[in-house]
């Protein structure tokens, strides 16, 4: 049965709060900050913020409840979603469905986290039952291990290299290079990734997300209510999710991405050439690369002569992640899964400085989260177009 499309909602006031590599603030500050960068960035009242979707590790014991008492917010709608870096999409989907159904006329989409130092082993440790009980007696703990497995079970079944992993994570940092949030701002050769110490065979510097505090946040409203408040906006065009899909594999290979995709383009009236830059969920290379064979940009295993053939740049023959990604900005927890959509509204409504794509009209964010021993349990996407 086709769903309902999201015709009429729109995305606007992307929120960075600046990352920092640790902080004594919790999640609580940050959110704070974010929240209040949507208020003076829209000039809407705070209390007309009537809708409040949240995202977030650290903010335990707390949920998004507790927030709106610790914000003074008085929302008629509410939701917390728990999908880590598909959060940022799935927020999106609820937030729309909210506001084309009455329920919230104007929702904040806000994630955010904190990084001290023992906040990253903390939140490992309550990660899940699954990893608390059947990985991490085994020594199998965190997350460079478990890609560690996923990425060598991907070269080995098809022919993947280091070097192709390497030009996804050099092309990032040439964007990231471009924007002022990024963490790294240092050039990276193909050479200096190749030569990057190991972490957990085959998996080196380079490949892996370095994590930090930070906060990223978009508000969701009718298209009509953002033409009003001349707010600079982008459209949804269609949006998918999927939860623990191919169970059946021993050893994830493809995401959910795969089964929903057809819907998610039918959605849009677009297809995969039609997009002029795509935000793929990157805590490591060889995800991105699956959702390039999932998302019908190529076939499953020409992953790696799609990187080969194509300049990942935000100047290139193929736009990806030009924010630099979590590779090359930082990992700010659960905030990591908006990025995407934060990057993408800046590209779509001319926000995205040196960095931007020309003459973007249509692009496409994804999510991933929740990853066990060998696979990711949650998975979505959004096209999203410009208003113009």
């Amino acid at each position: 049965m086709a769903r309902r499309d999201y015709a009429g909602v729109a995305v606007a006031v992307p929120v960075t709060v600046p990352y920092q590599r640790f902080s004594t603030e919790g999640a609580h500050w940050f959110l704070g900050r974010a929240v209040r960068a949507l208020v003076e960035q829209s000039g809407i009242d705070k209390d007309a913020i009537d809708g409040l979707c949240l995202s977030s590790f650290s903010l335990v014991p707390d949920t998004a409840v507790g927030v709106t008492q610790h914000l003074g917010l008085s929302p008629r709608w509410l939701d917390h979603v728990p999908t880590g870096g598909a959060a940022g999409v799935m927020c999106l989907r609820r937030a729309a469905r909210a506001v084309q159904s009455g329920d919230a006329d104007v929702v904040a989409c806000v994630a955010a986290d904190t990084n001290h130092v023992d906040s990253f082993r903390q939140t490992l440790g309550a990660f899940s039952d699954f990893s608390r009980d059947a990985t991490y007696p085994y020594g199998s703990g965190g997350p460079n291990s478990v890609f560690a497995l996923i990425t060598a079970h991907y070269m080995r079944q098809f022919g993947a290299r280091r070097e192709d992993f390497g030009r996804i994570a050099v092309a990032q940092r040439h964007n990231a290079l471009r924007n002022p949030n990024a963490l790294f701002k240092k050039p990276l050769t193909l050479e200096e990734y190749m030569a990057a110490r190991p972490i957990a065979d085959p998996l080196h510097l380079f490949d892996c997300v370095m994590p930090c505090a930070g906060a990223e946040a978009f508000l969701v409203m009718s298209a009509e209510r953002a033409r009003d408040l001349g707010l600079p906006h982008a459209l949804v065009r269609g949006a998918i999710e999927r939860h623990n899909a191919f169970a059946e594999d021993p050893v994830m290979v493809r995401g959910g991405w795969l089964r929903d995709r057809d819907e998610l383009y039918a959605q849009a009236d677009a297809g995969p050439n039609d997009l002029d830059f795509v935000h793929t969920y990157d805590d490591y290379p060889v995800i991105v690369m699956m959702q390039f064979e999932d998302l019908g940009f190529c076939a499953k295993g020409e992953g790696p002569d799609f990187v080969r053939s194509h300049t990942l740049t935000y100047d290139g023959s193929f736009p990806n992640n030009t924010s630099g990604g979590q590779l090359s900005s930082g990992q700010p927890g659960a905030a990591g899964g908006f990025m995407g959509m934060t990057e993408s509204i800046r590209q779509l409504t001319g926000q995205a400085g040196e960095r931007a794509v020309q003459d973007a009209r249509l692009g496409l964010v994804t999510g991933f989260g929740m990853v066990t021993y060998d696979r990711c349990l949650c998975t979505g996407a959004v096209i999203l177009g410009s208003s113009e």
